[in-house]
């Protein structure tokens, strides 16, 4: 992301609550819940935002929670400590990540590729700082393959990138060009939204 994507979200923290739409937090829970329960090792968590997803994680574990804006970390805060484990906050850029190379077992993801402002370069940084044969995990808004859907989508796109996420992204196809084996995709609310459970290969 680019210090205009940082200066959108910052301006976003303050009312990002009211347009996440708690409604639609609750008929995503079950698909979060499941896609989380299966947390262990070493875990990235990109795009904390305001830590909405925090309720979602399984208890107990480590998690380093990445966000490119500071004022969505700061209302982050409260909710990472009244988790039962332990969630790093940091504010990170996903196009320019500060770890080693193959510093982590999992990578995370949830509504964030829709919104990073290079994708593929996104992805990238996230196959380096996975271990080989570790595993990148995401929840996303993407393009839908039925009509008319993806052409609402498209159609909607201008306005919505203006004020947050694009909303017809080919994220799957990204994270292939970025080097990854995608092992699986469960397709949900008329494929516009995505589980997509993908693998950095070890090498040969």
């Amino acid at each position: 992301m680019s210090s205009s994507d940082r200066g959108k979200w910052n301006r976003a923290a303050p009312r990002y609550e009211s347009f996440a739409a708690r409604a639609a937090e609750q008929r995503w829970a079950r698909y979060k819940r499941k896609l989380f329960s299966g947390m262990q090792g070493k875990v990235l968590f990109l795009a904390a935002g305001t830590g909405l997803d925090f309720q979602f994680f399984p208890p107990g574990k480590t998690i380093v929670a990445i966000d490119v804006s500071e004022q969505m970390l700061r209302r982050a805060a409260p909710r990472a400590r009244r988790y039962r484990g332990a969630i790093h906050l940091q504010q990170m850029n996903v196009g320019q990540l500060a770890f080693q190379d193959a510093s982590f077992d999992q990578v995370y993801t949830s509504c964030t590729f829709c919104s990073v402002s290079e994708p593929l370069e996104g992805l990238r940084q996230i196959r380096r700082v996975l271990r080989p044969d570790g595993t990148l995990l995401m929840f996303e808004h993407t393009v839908s393959r039925w009509f008319p859907f993806n052409a609402m989508l498209h159609a909607c796109t201008p306005l919505s990138r203006r004020f947050g996420p694009e909303m017809n992204r080919p994220t799957v196809r990204s994270v292939r060009q970025a080097g990854f084996e995608v092992r699986r995709v469960e397709r949900h609310y008329l494929d516009v939204l995505k589980t997509i459970k993908a693998r950095k290969p070890v090498p040969r």
